[in-house]
């Protein structure tokens, strides 16, 4: 594993270089020694041996992306450029949300992204998320990387094998983002300012990009200070159609009792046109301060920031399968079958063939902050002490969700195209007016805070031996208190003061006229639509926004969490090896409360909610992880480096799964819940690698690795009962949950990173993994196949990068009770920087540049689930450095 690490960091570090040759000025080209005629390597090329060289001194794995990578590639955050280190892989938000053209989460070797810890400067970050289902349903522990420019990062490290003095929560691996410190710098000042603009051309709009940067450091190298602030505006336009989960023929059905043929046959809930518009405005900045008194001393105080509105709405027109063939029990005149999916189906007209629903969301937002203090002191020439503390705090807010639904009669029919094509829908009434067929549905408003905070603190001591093996013996302590406080404060209800009579609102406009014209086929569209004024005034007039009988009680929770840690760890070594190894003790203490169903008449039940009787529970459990750790590094020749390691690692459930609350969805009639009784997920990693350094900024690799998960966290699903106040009665819904079980990860990481000749060179990795279940089943986040391809050309007067990644499918998790998979995705990326004196660069990148499309299925490619089309984006201005 360490050599698979190395080799990440190697081909991550030569991407990294790469950029960083991309972004060298002239003054970086290569240049002989007057005298010697020695050929002195810079720019790029340098940040590539320098990666190479580093990699060779770590007893560890761990692959390396620089800033000058993420500054110069043609990466935005932090997620999109680590998708280029072999193992890592990046993922926008699905189940629910649907798939962006911005990556938000990362994971390493085919797991899911819940399974990588993520620091800051070493300690955790508390996170936000502006979408609503992900403050409530989907928390997991991964930091959202939306909130994380790749303007702030110094450089981030991943670690693929354990080390016992590395913070406990990543079983596949941890990734650190290194923040810039003043005294690192080489000059007494620094000014950087990146001015661009970004065109989205779905959106079909420009919008700013500012970046500023200030280093200042005395003469003495004793005191610093540097700080940053970004402002960055970008215009989203998602098209897509989505199937909203499937739904079972039963043998009661009429569908059934006319055609056998139907009976345990899935059905399409629901087939939406969907269009997604988002203005996205992230703002916000870093400062550090560095004071060094004495050769002996250091302290450091760093400070972040980010926040981003995210103002968005979502239309989507639907095809109403569950209530056709569910609720109106209409029989199909025609229908074809395949795979056990019911393919296509025309229908009588029937009630509530057609639910459209248009939803707003002003004000939804997102934020991350936190303030750290990191102490070094020297107390004698063998004994280091070093300290950190600090304070993080995250919010995801949705200060209102107005949202207005219309359903309509009509005859229906459909023709799913599998993921070669959209499916086909039509309706016996006209789509792009409303002539009167549509009346309201329902009508709602949300309310919801997610707070996320943690106070954390730790304590580190390095004793030097320099004796035979014995190179030095380190100890550590760590405490944090962590506490995720989800209140889902409003689920408003229609509908007051005689709304169900209101006439529907006039339609405003109608949908784009492009609309899903690059979805690969023709998609219903056409559709009316309301202004989001009008939205918010009909649910202020008729919505039931009551902040007592709508409070939603089985969406709210609390987990709190103390985590406590100690660690011994022996660094050792000798001719042509060393290593290190140790052993990590952590104790979890976790309380979740939440909101159990229970009766009018139970103790303590919560009777003002809309929702039925809760009563607020809370369940403790207290777990006891011993994590050894070992990491051998063998010098088998000048050229050949091996690494060895085998490690106990642990990670924490996600605090939605902890939390036990209760999302349900009344028109798919599925919902998802939590497991507070969940246990840790623990993992016996073994890693073995090879490097072969066989020239200049040259490597090639190759890693094997195993994880032996026990206490996995997947999902099951089940019938409960809840009280619905869309149907005004008990109704079943298909409720997912999470619960424990085994799983095992293996595979293979291989990678190459090559100068070729008069400026070109390549980087090229390729990661195999092969995760399963203990029923066999696939790891959510698995992709069995993973690659990255750069290539790039720099000289004295211009640099370029031109990249393609590729991602085979991978389970995403549970959505609307179904199973859902993301289908393979490969984009192409460029970034061109081109030197203008001294001081100026100009920039230009491009993400996405052929346009693919993100597509999902359910259970097999016959059962699609939905297909986006995020467009390109073009990136262009000018750096300016001093």
């Amino acid at each position: 594993m360490g050599f698979g690490r190395k080799m990440l960091r190697g081909s991550a570090s030569v991407m990294a270089m790469l950029a960083m040759s991309a972004t060298a000025y002239a003054a970086d080209a290569p240049a002989a020694d007057d005298g010697l005629n020695e050929i002195i390597v810079t720019g790029f090329r340098k940040s590539i041996q320098d990666s190479i060289d580093v990699k060779r001194q770590q007893n560890a794995v761990v692959d390396v992306v620089s800033a000058e990578d993420i500054g110069k590639l043609p990466d935005k955050n932090v997620a999109d450029a680590l998708q280029r280190v072999p193992g890592v892989m990046i993922q926008s938000a699905a189940s629910g949300e649907g798939g962006f053209d911005e990556a938000d989460r990362v994971s390493i070797r085919g797991s899911s992204p819940s399974l990588t810890n993520t620091t800051i400067n070493g300690h955790g970050v508390a996170t936000g998320d502006w979408f609503l289902l992900d403050q409530f349903s989907t928390v997991g522990r991964s930091v959202s990387f939306s909130l994380l420019p790749s303007e702030i990062v110094e450089k981030t490290l991943v670690y693929k094998s354990q080390q016992a003095d590395l913070v406990e929560g990543g079983v596949a691996g941890s990734i650190d983002i290194v923040t810039r410190k003043p005294l690192d710098f080489k000059d007494n000042f620094t000014a950087v300012a990146d001015v661009e603009g970004v065109y989205s051309d779905q959106a079909g709009k420009t919008a700013p990009q500012v970046n500023g940067m200030v280093s200042w450091k005395n003469q003495g190298n004793t005191f610093g200070v540097v700080a940053q602030a970004f402002y960055e505006e970008r215009d989203i336009r998602r098209d897509g159609q989505e199937v909203l989960g499937y739904s079972q023929f039963t043998s009661t059905d009429a569908a059934v009792k006319a055609h056998p043929d139907l009976n345990g046959v899935y059905y399409p809930t629901l087939i939406g046109s969907a269009l997604f518009q988002q203005k996205r405005k992230r703002m916000g900045g870093d400062i550090d301060v560095e004071f060094a008194p004495t050769d002996k001393l250091t302290v450091d105080i760093n400070g972040f920031y980010s926040h981003m509105d995210a103002d968005n709405s979502n239309r989507n027109f639907m095809y109403w399968g569950a209530s056709i063939f569910g609720t109106n029990q209409a029989v199909p005149t025609a229908y074809t079958v395949k795979n056990g999916t019911l393919t296509s189906a025309t229908s009588p007209s029937v009630p509530n063939a057609i639910v459209y629903d248009q939803i707003s969301r002003p004000g939804a937002s997102a934020e991350t902050s936190y303030i750290d203090a990191d102490v070094k002191y020297e107390a004698t020439d063998r004994l280091t002490f070093t300290s950190k503390i600090g304070y993080t705090y995250g919010l995801g807010e949705t200060p209102s969700q107005p949202a207005y639904e219309a359903v309509a009669a009509s005859s229906a029919s459909y023709a799913l195209n599998g993921l070669s094509a959209p499916a086909t829908v039509a309706f016996g009434i006209p789509t792009g007016t409303q002539n009167g067929n549509y009346a309201t549905g329902w009508a709602w408003n949300d309310v919801l805070t997610a707070q996320d905070q943690e106070y954390y603190g730790q304590l580190d001591a390095q004793f030097d031996i320099k004796s035979g093996i014995w190179d030095s013996v380190k100890a550590g302590v760590r405490y944090a208190a962590h506490q995720r406080n989800t209140q889902f404060k409003i689920n408003g209800g229609c509908c007051i003061n005689n709304g169900w009579a209101a006439a529907t609102p006039s339609a405003s406009g109608t949908y784009p006229s492009d609309f899903g014209a690059n979805l690969g086929g023709p998609v219903l569209g056409n559709i009316w639509s309301l202004t989001e004024q009008q939205i918010a005034a009909f649910n202020a007039a008729y919505g039931n926004n009551d902040p007592v009988s709508r409070y939603y009680w089985p969406g709210s929770f609390k987990v709190t969490e103390d985590d406590s840690a100690a660690y011994v760890m022996a660094n050792v070594g000798g001719a042509g090896w060393s290593g290190n190894f140790g052993v990590r003790f952590v104790d979890t203490n976790v309380n979740s409360l939440v909101y159990v169903s229970a009766t009018s008449t139970t103790p303590g039940a919560i009777t003002t909610s809309a929702f039925g009787p809760y009563v607020p529970t809370s369940i403790s459990h207290d777990y006891v992880n011993v994590l050894p750790s070992a990491n051998l590094k063998l010098e088998i020749t000048d050229n050949l480096v091996s690494h060895l390691a085998v490690a106990k690692t642990m990670a924490r459930p996600d605090y939605s799964a902890l939390g036990g609350s209760v999302s349900l969805n009344d028109v798919a009639s599925s919902g998802s819940g939590g497991n507070p009784n969940l246990k840790p997920i623990e993992s016996t990693n073994y890693d073995a690698s090879l490097e072969w350094y066989y020239g200049p900024q040259s490597l090639l690799s190759v890693a094997l690795f195993y994880n032996d998960m026990n206490s996995y966290v997947t999902f099951g699903t089940a019938p409960q009962t809840y009280y619905s106040d869309y149907y005004k009665a008990n109704h079943t819904y298909i409720v997912t949950t999470p619960l424990n079980t085994s799983a095992k990860n293996r595979g293979v990481e291989l990678a190459v990173q090559q100068p070729i000749y008069g400026g070109f060179g390549v980087q090229a990795n390729y990661t195999y993994a092969y995760g399963t279940e203990e029923n066999g089943a696939p790891m959510v986040g698995n992709s069995r196949h993973t690659y990255n391809l750069t290539g790039y050309y720099e000289n004295d007067w211009v640099s370029a990068h031109l990249s393609y990644t590729f991602r085979s499918h991978f389970v995403v998790g549970l959505d609307r009770s179904t199973i859902e998979n993301q289908d393979d995705f490969g984009t192409l990326d460029a970034s061109v920087n081109v030197p203008v004196g001294d001081y100026v660069t100009l920039t230009f990148s491009a993400l996405n540049i052929t346009d693919s499309l993100m597509k999902y299925y359910a259970n097999n490619k016959d059962q699609p689930r939905a297909i986006y089309d995020n467009g390109r984006q073009y990136y262009f201005g000018a750096r300016f450095k001093y």
